[in-house]
């Protein structure tokens, strides 16, 4: 090598070996991490927490990942998990999906690896149906977090067919003792045993761990309130238009006679269309097999109505024994603080007749009628979308704060309203997911140069609250409005508005008490 070469090899390995002797390092349970220091704020990205669920791991209980000794680089997102991402998603992921996708991110305040004092924990559960979402939006950035003080863990879990799926032939085998179907819950619950075991070295508190998700994260919270696998590994939660009731696709069981819908007999439509057929040792190898692709086979949130898809979280006995709301009314729940709300826009209305809008209110349908469309005029799109959005997210949140601080439970409810300056000519009210960036600071990254300052004061104060219910378990922010407990006689919430913070009884009301009395026990 020429003398000029070499001496600017050994000075680019040197100026290297130093940038990574900087980096902040953690040796986790498996193996020593190196991260990225900026800004105030050590970023742990792609970090496994457990083994790659591909071959015969596909359909299995979550393993241990194979140890590591050397220091492994941290700096990047590992794949989000296998799906068709959707064209339309609120967080598009910034990574390519694989099979291979079984990895946590942790954010924290620079230096808090070393420190005596342990910072709260929060962990984040993305939404996208069951279908669709990762760990790796921009939105989903956790260095707000920590610039605050908070250790902010994220990671993915398996969506659609690879995260939910039964088939005889998986019964049969039963390699997990019984568990069965949900391994996308066995996945956050294997990353809540990771956090449990290793977030001190991160600078985290094992002891003081909040979960918050919204839309499938917000009712993977409802599920893991639920389940007796998760019990014990976080201590609040944060449910964001994660409905409540039973959800637009029914929770099916895992196993059911008599010729009724079930997840395996959605798991045998999919075999049947894929050319696999058969209940046996054989069968499941074929499946198995199939590319990745081929189990996708086009599922997302556009075409999640197929028969071949059973739906998301299925009734398996183990992991779910029943619906989050009927265990919650029965008190088989682990108890906690808890905040629960929904957007001023939530759900989903696409367009439709005044007959598809009112029909679901039965009884109540002139009552209906005269609340949502009061003068007979009104834009379909609009009071169909808050029909939609109140039976879908909003009343079923107001039935989660009520049948939780029933059993004495401390519960906060909110109502996102806030609408950014720049969308306030196109939405009439804030529409599914738009909360998220304001909860995580963000809003620079979704909204550009289009951001105003009152957007970013609005960021602020959903940001502010969030870390205080982290923290100390309490909702409060300074300069801003006293969040009350949740009491039933008022349905009291703090509703993130576009003139600011306000605490009071639901202006709602009238239009849930609707919703409510046209379901069939209330």
């Amino acid at each position: 090598m020429h003398r000029y070469a070499l001496i600017a090899f050994s000075v680019a390995n040197l100026i290297s070996a130093s940038a990574f002797a900087a980096d902040p390092v953690v040796k986790t349970t498996y193996g020593p991490v190196a991260g990225r220091q900026a800004d105030g704020v050590d970023a742990f990205k792609g970090v496994p927490f457990a083994a790659p669920p591909v071959g015969d791991l596909r359909w299995r209980a979550p393993q241990p990942p194979v140890a590591w000794t050397a220091v492994r680089s941290a700096a990047a997102y590992g794949p989000d998990c296998m799906q068709n991402p959707f064209p339309g998603d609120a967080a598009p992921l910034g990574v390519q999906p694989a099979e291979d996708c079984l990895y946590a991110n942790v954010w924290t305040p620079a230096g808090a690896e070393k420190a005596k004092t342990k910072r709260p924990v929060m962990v984040w559960i993305y939404g996208g149906g069951f279908v669709n979402g990762g760990s790796s939006p921009a939105v989903y950035s956790g260095d707000r977090f920590a610039r605050d003080g908070v250790v902010l863990v994220s990671f993915n879990y398996r969506v659609g067919r690879f995260g939910f799926f039964a088939h005889p032939a998986l019964t049969a085998a039963n390699a997990d003792g019984g568990l069965l179907g949900n391994y996308a819950l066995l996945d956050q619950i294997a990353a809540l045993k990771w956090v449990r075991d290793n977030i001190a070295a991160f600078g985290g508190d094992p002891g003081n761990v909040t979960v918050f998700g919204e839309s499938a994260g917000g009712v993977s919270v409802h599920d893991l309130l639920t389940s007796p696998l998760a019990k014990g590994l976080f201590h609040k939660a944060i449910i964001q238009s994660g409905g409540g009731r039973p959800r637009l696709l029914p929770t099916l069981p895992l196993r059911a006679a008599n010729g009724e819908r079930s997840a395996e007999s959605a798991g045998l439509a999919f075999a049947a269309k894929a050319g696999v057929s058969g209940e046996g040792a054989d069968a499941l190898a074929a499946l198995r097999a199939l590319p990745a692709d081929a189990v996708v086979d086009g599922l997302n949130m556009a075409t999640a109505g197929t028969p071949t898809w059973g739906g998301g979280p299925m009734i398996d006995g183990k992991i779910l024994a029943r619906e989050p709301l009927a265990a919650y009314a029965a008190g088989a729940w682990s108890k906690m603080p808890v905040m629960v709300g929904a957007t001023g826009a939530d759900g989903f209305f696409f367009g439709g007749t005044r007959d598809q809008v009112f029909a679901p209110f039965g009884d109540q349908r002139a009552a209906a009628e005269a609340v949502y469309d009061p003068t007979g005029k009104e834009d379909i799109k609009v009071y169909g979308w808050k029909a939609a959005g109140d039976r879908m997210f909003i009343e079923p949140s107001r039935k989660i704060a009520r049948t939780l601080s029933a059993q004495g439970a401390p519960v906060w409810q909110y109502r996102f309203s806030y609408v950014a300056e720049s969308q306030r000519k196109d939405w009439w009210g804030a529409p599914h997911a738009t909360e998220i960036p304001f909860v995580f600071d963000t809003v620079d990254a979704r909204y550009g140069a289009a951001l105003t300052p009152a957007d970013a004061a609005a960021a602020k104060a959903a940001h502010a609250y969030w870390i205080a219910f982290a923290a100390k378990g309490e909702p409060a922010a300074a300069g801003q409005p006293a969040w009350p407990m949740f009491d039933t006689k008022s349905d009291t919430i703090l509703d993130f508005a576009n003139d600011g913070v306000k605490a009071g009884a639901d202006p709602l009301k009238a239009r849930l008490d609707l919703v409510q009395a046209s379901i069939p026990g209330g």
